[in-house]
């Protein structure tokens, strides 16, 4: 993994103000795109809400390389840390 992108995860833990729903399943689906590519599993199932919202923030990174989903989560954050503060 990058330095930059290690980086960016300990900032996005550390913002003055807790970023939003959306923004964080954002971060989550990146996340997961860069450290372990494209979803390896099924939808969870229907009383699983949590799990499914996790699910669809990560399928629709599906197709980047970590790479990509790497730059895209620290300009992600980037922009969280000039709307939040660090």
């Amino acid at each position: 993994m990058t330095e930059s992108f290690l980086k960016a995860v300990e900032e996005s833990k550390v913002l003055k103000t807790k970023p939003g729903k959306d923004e964080l399943t954002e971060l989550y689906g990146l996340y997961k795109q860069a450290t372990v590519g494209d979803v390896d599993h099924e939808r969870p199932g229907i009383l699983d809400f949590v799990g499914k919202l996790k699910w669809d923030a990560w399928i629709i990174h599906k197709g980047l390389t970590k790479e990509e989903a790497m730059a895209a989560y620290v300009a992600a954050v980037e922009k969280l840390k000039e709307k939040y503060g660090i």
